[in-house]
């Protein structure tokens, strides 16, 4: 595979993808980025990861700096479990047990929350484990799938489709340690059996997954629905589904033991692979075959009395392309996220990523994608674009690193696809003792919490301050 990808075409500019997340990183986020301030803990997740990929994060930063970016993080950490997603939200000591529904945990932040701990190197000690995974199980609906946060009365709000079962998932795993040991005992696990049933249920006609039962399939869904078996141990699934096939009710409604691997998952994923990177136009051009002279003479021939004969020269000739062109648009290819649907830098790891939990990843063109993000979606000032052409933003940048991570791209470290994590990050959770079950600190005091100098992060790690993410 690397053989193959170095002699691609195109270069990565490393030094260019490290500058621009440098830049995320340490200054004020572009205007633009506004409406996502409620949302800091994800940005936070996706620059301090894309930095650990780049296998730069301890060589750029200080070790004073990561420790202000995990304090950061831990100031959103709610006493009840879980994690804000950001800390603008805090009451601070104005909690009360009446206002604590206004600044609830979300399920999203907390998985990321958690994510960029472990790049970080956190030893995740400080987690309040026993609250959040009993939070989470109160976050589960009664049909398998999970809510966002948590209002009055412990009612679910938000959420429920199959994102929300993968984050559910992933917080599942990366807390409640190897096989349930000590770091989870004692504390009631999620319907697992549900969450199963509900991912069968959204599975579609053509192999892919969707949101919910009954609805279309999209790449970005089918990861996370892979994702979450691939979490919870149930990849391939084995068990059954109560009659729930497809997203169907067997005829009989009884039990039935899904026998097929997912075939069908993996030719809609390699499908998804496409040469159309732009939209094309809907309406016909000035001059075009079905406006010329001899195409309007033929049809209207076609409409005259019985027995005329129409002469072949007055049929239009079609045009079709040159092969050399043809052969040009092959030479770039990436990933849509629906059928019809032109490429989108994102899809890129939706569909790879997805490609490799089920070790499928060998069934696409590796050559020509790796083309298509490194001329067509790569940015010259460093990061990934959405289409070509379009400005790197920190979602799609992201998406694009762990694209070529997720290929063996030796400039970039490996990657875990199930937790969108670097395989070193797993690998440091892994090796936890709390996290093998040689001890039990399922709760820790908060007197460990340390207090660091504010540092000017765009991130912001003081825990006292807010900071919108907006250009100034």
């Amino acid at each position: 595979m690397e053989t193959q990808l170095n002699s691609a075409s195109g270069v990565f500019r490393k030094d260019r993808h490290i500058k621009y997340w440098l830049r995320c990183l340490k200054s004020y986020l572009p205007t633009g980025y506004t409406p996502n301030d409620s949302n800091r803990v994800t940005l936070a997740f996706f620059i301090v990861s894309a930095l650990d990929l780049l296998d730069c994060l301890d060589s750029h930063t200080t070790s004073t700096e990561r420790q202000g970016y995990a304090e950061w993080i831990y100031h959103c950490q709610l006493p009840s479990g879980g994690f804000r997603g950001f800390p603008g939200a805090s009451f601070g000591q104005y909690r009360t047990d009446e206002n604590k529904h206004w600044d609830p945990a979300s399920l999203p932040a907390t998985f990321f929350a958690l994510a960029a701990l472990l790049a970080l190197g956190d030893d995740l000690q400080r987690v309040k484990r026993r609250e959040c995974l009993t939070w989470i199980n109160k976050l589960q609906n009664g049909g398998g799938d999970f809510g966002e946060t948590l209002s009055e009365k412990d009612f679910v709000e938000g959420g429920q489709d199959v994102r929300f079962c993968m984050m559910a998932a992933g917080v599942r795993r990366i807390l409640r340690g190897r096989d349930d040991g000590a770091a989870s005992r004692g504390i009631p696990d999620i319907d697992v059996d549900g969450v199963v049933d509900y991912i069968h249920a959204s599975e579609t006609y053509d192999g892919g997954y969707s949101e919910g039962p009954y609805l279309e399939a999209h790449a970005g869904y089918t990861y996370c629905a892979v994702g979450t078996l691939s979490l919870l141990g149930r990849l391939p699934p084995s068990r059954p589904n109560n009659g729930v096939l497809n997203g169907r009710q067997s005829i009989n409604g009884a039990r039935k033991v899904r026998k097929e691997g997912l075939e069908k998952t993996i030719h809609w994923l390699v499908s998804r692979q496409t040469s159309s990177l732009e939209d094309e136009e809907e309406s016909c051009d000035e001059g075009e075959m079905t406006d010329t002279a001899p195409a309007n003479h033929f049809a209207h021939s076609l409409t005259g009395t019985k027995g005329v004969v129409v002469k072949t020269d007055d049929i239009p000739r079609v045009q079709t392309p040159e092969l050399s062109h043809l052969e040009d648009e092959l030479l770039w290819s990436g990933f849509s996220g629906r059928c019809n649907k032109i490429a989108d830098t994102c899809y890129s790891w939706w569909v790879l990523g997805t490609l490799s939990m089920l070790h499928k990843t060998d069934l696409t063109d590796a050559v020509s994608h790796r083309r298509y993000l490194l001329e067509k979606s790569q940015h010259t000032i460093g990061g990934f674009s959405k289409l070509p052409g379009d400005p790197p933003d920190i979602y799609h940048s992201y998406m694009g690193l762990a694209a070529l991570a997720v290929m063996g791209d030796p400039a970039v470290k490996a990657i875990d696809a199930t937790l969108c994590l670097s395989v070193s990050a797993r690998e440091f959770l892994e090796s936890l003792d709390w996290w093998k079950g040689n001890i039990d600190q399922t709760n820790v005091s908060d007197k460990t919490l340390r207090t660091v100098p504010t540092n000017r992060a765009g991130i912001n790690i003081s825990p006292d301050s807010y900071i919108s993410i907006s250009g100034g």
